[in-house]
């Protein structure tokens, strides 16, 4: 039968429903306006300094789907590694729960910061739970509603830290086995500010001479030292103590509120945020209720509504930057309100016991790859770790790293001789058996029962 073509693309459906207005009503808003057309209108308003001459060669416009094709294409192109590399990135198992209902729910995914609190109570009770669960696993009476991650959250906890600190140190120390990234963004922002940053052994600390200093917990390269110690010669001195903790070490560790420590900053990643080639990940803040109002970030507290029932709503807003900007505690503190609210409802879907669980079943992960690397004749580093090891190779550092490669595994390099391994919550039998291969290792891995425990301490150790 005959027909008239439709002027419809592929890729119309896109343009005409969702980018922008229609050609018919553009040809409105020109008319109003007074321009021929768009090129009429972009003279009259962009000088011609600041354009391109030649438009961007995109090729022919696609639709969603052959774009989709096109991507999966470039995608095959990648080779799938396995990372072991640590620095605070982990693999992670997402709940199909979480993923589906929170992660792929636009109801979250679009939402804003909520400051009408009337049609935000549901996000903002995720985000207290978020708070909940820091509070509780670091030991602090007060934690906010996130941040952007965890380098400048030690970065806040450093300015926040001068702020309170009663010292009139000009100084501040930065434990040598914090993450690369987290002592770079600390001296970065201590540059402009006026900040000497210290970077050292805890175990010299000298804490007359600082107004604050930043422990990791555990150690950038495994290690598991309880600071009490050094934490009390700061109090005496008037400073203030960070630690910078792994959330789900805490289930098994001595927590940064109980060694005193004034402030806990640290990354919630693991807790069911894939690692997203680096980000985004949300970061956490908790401290004393004594410094709460000089806390960086938007904290989530419990009201009443006009009926009196419980609700939910921002609290002390005057801190940020939006209120009072010359007087902010931060202007960056930026939230990561919808991955907050994954690794909070990863803690419920879980609960305290599964959580302890999935962090016992990491250690023995990582007991039974350094046992099999020490009975081969490797010096394995600490004594007392978490799920981070470090092997000193020698002169075969690059022979392992390539054979780890091979293996589609990439591992730590650290210095010229040694390499660090870090497991998780994802790694699997084979994928140590794929570590023991790359250091020439031909062992099957066999797993202990559930009562066999761990034979490495993983409780924290005296600094040394």
């Amino acid at each position: 039968m005959p027909f008239e073509p439709t002027d419809y693309l592929p890729y119309d459906f896109a343009n005409r429903r969702h980018i922008g207005p229609s050609p018919v009503e553009m040809a409105e808003m020109l008319t109003v306006v007074g321009a021929k057309d768009l090129d009429d209108l972009i003279d009259d308003t962009l000088p011609k300094s600041i354009r391109q001459e030649k438009p961007l060669d995109f090729g022919h416009p696609l639709s969603e789907r052959e774009l989709l094709y096109k991507m999966r294409q470039t995608a095959e192109k990648n080779t799938l590694m396995t990372s072991l590399i640590g620095q605070g990135y982990h693999g992670t198992v997402t709940p199909p729960a979480i993923q589906r209902n929170i992660l792929e729910n636009p109801a979250w995914y679009t939402a804003y910061t909520p400051y009408q609190p009337e049609i935000s109570q549901g996000r903002l009770e995720a985000l207290l739970n978020f708070q909940t669960m820091v509070s509780d696993l670091t030991g602090l009476e007060v934690a906010n509603a996130s941040l952007l991650d965890e380098s400048t959250a030690c970065a806040e906890a450093m300015t926040m830290a001068q702020r309170v600190s009663k010292s009139k140190a000009k100084a501040f120390f930065v434990d040598r086995d914090c993450h690369p990234q987290n002592i770079a963004v600390v001296k970065t922002r201590a540059e402009p500010l006026g900040i000497e940053v210290i970077v050292g052994n805890p175990a010299k600390l000298e804490a007359d001479k600082v107004f604050g200093a930043l422990f990791q917990y555990p150690g950038t390269y495994g290690h598991v030292r309880d600071f009490t110690d050094e934490i009390a010669a700061l109090h005496e001195n008037k400073a203030i103590a960070i630690v910078a903790a792994d959330p789900l070490s805490l289930t098994l560790l001595k927590e940064p509120g109980a060694m005193g420590a004034d402030i806990a900053v640290g990354s919630t990643q693991r807790f069911g945020v894939p690692m997203g080639a680096g980000g985004p990940h949300a970061a956490y803040m908790a401290t004393k209720d004594a410094y709460k109002r000089a806390m960086p970030g938007r904290l989530v507290g419990v009201s009443v509504d006009a009926h009196g029932n419980r609700a939910y709503r921002l609290s002390l807003q005057t801190r940020e930057q939006h209120i009072r900007r010359e007087k902010a505690t931060s202007n960056v503190c930026t939230a990561q309100a919808l991955l907050a609210v994954m690794a909070s409802m990863y803690a419920v879907f879980h609960g305290p016991k599964g959580l302890q669980a999935i962090a016992q079943r990491i250690h023995r992960k990582t007991v039974r790859l350094a046992n099999g690397l020490e009975a081969a004749g490797f010096k394995v580093d600490p004594q007392s770790f978490f799920d981070t090891i470090t092997v000193d190779v020698g002169p075969l550092q690059a022979a392992v790293m390539k054979s780890a490669r091979d293996e589609n595994i990439n591992l730590r390099i650290v210095g010229e001789t040694r390499v660090g391994i870090t497991l998780d919550e994802a790694t699997r039998s084979d994928v140590i058996e794929g570590v023991w291969r790359a250091f020439g290792i031909e062992t099957k891995d066999d797993k202990p029962t559930q009562a066999t425990g761990c034979r490495r301490t993983c409780t924290a150790a005296p600094s040394t």
